[in-house]
C-alpha cells in the first residue's frame, strides 16, 4: 500500500467516526421522557414540535418549597391567586407516576395542577420537576385522534395517549379508583392540550401552562 492510499483510507475512517458520533449525539438529544405510545407503537411526537423549557435553576426543598409535598387541604399561592387544594389524583401509566391537584379559588373556577418528576434528557442529568397548571377549554364534542388537531386556529400534534390508572383523594368528582383515557398534544410554540375521560364517559379537554416549581408557594394544612 502506497503512502498516498494509506492517507486517503485514514481520512475516510476519521470522517466515518465523526459522522457516527454526530448521529449518536443527535439521537440522544432528541430523546424525551413520556414519548412512547402503547407497546409496539412508535413515538407520536413529530420533530418540528417545540420542546418544553426546563425549570429555572434552583434546588427543590432548598431554594423553593417542594411541590411534591402538597396535600389535600393545603393553601396554594399560584400566579398571585390563593387557592385551596380540594382533592388529588395519583396516576400511573407505563411505570410513570404523577399527581394532579384540584384547586379552588373560591369563585367556582376550578383548575388542576399537575406535578411530575422527569428523568434527565441525557445520561448523567439530574431529574427535574414539570409543573403544569391546567385550565378547562371547550372543544365542542371534539374527539382526540392520532392525527393533528386544530383548536381555535392552532395546530396541535399528538404526543402521548394511553390509559392511566388512578387513585383519588378528597373532592375530585372521580371514583376512589379507576382508569382514565388520555391523549396529549403539543403545538409548535410549546402550548399543551390534553383530553381525558373516565372510560365510557365523554371527553373533556384542558390547556396547560408550564410553571417553574419555585413560582408556587403553599401553606400546609394546620
Amino acid at each position: 500500500m502506497t503512502p498516498e492510499v494509506a492517507a486517503i483510507l485514514g481520512l475516510s475512517a476519521v470522517t466515518l467516526v465523526l459522522l457516527l458520533g454526530a448521529l449518536l449525539a443527535t439521537t440522544r438529544q432528541n430523546r424525551k421522557p413520556r414519548t412512547s405510545g402503547a407497546p409496539g407503537e412508535s413515538p407520536l411526537q413529530p420533530a418540528e414540535v417545540a420542546q418544553p423549557s426546563r425549570p429555572s435553576a434552583g434546588h427543590v426543598g432548598i431554594d423553593y418549597p417542594d411541590p411534591r409535598t402538597i396535600k389535600v387541604g393545603d393553601t396554594i399561592d399560584c400566579q398571585g391567586v390563593r387557592t385551596r387544594v380540594l382533592g388529588a389524583l395519583y396516576l400511573s401509566w407505563q411505570g410513570i407516576q404523577w399527581t394532579e391537584y384540584l384547586l379552588d379559588d373560591g369563585s367556582r373556577r376550578y383548575r388542576w395542577l399537575s406535578i411530575e418528576t422527569h428523568a434527565g434528557l441525557n445520561p448523567g442529568d439530574e431529574p427535574h420537576l414539570e409543573v403544569l397548571l391546567w385550565t378547562p377549554v371547550p372543544t365542542q364534542g371534539m374527539i382526540p385522534a392520532k392525527t393533528t388537531l386544530s383548536v381555535e386556529g392552532v395546530e396541535f400534534f399528538p404526543v402521548d395517549r394511553g390509559i392511566a390508572a388512578f387513585r383519588s383523594e378528597g373532592v375530585t368528582s372521580m371514583p376512589e379508583r379507576g382508569l382514565l383515557d388520555f391523549a396529549d398534544y403539543r403545538a409548535a410554540d410549546g402550548r399543551l392540550l390534553s383530553f381525558d375521560r373516565l372510560q365510557g364517559q365523554p371527553w373533556s379537554s384542558s390547556y396547560a401552562q408550564p410553571l417553574p416549581p419555585g413560582s408556587i408557594t403553599f401553606e400546609k394544612k394546620g
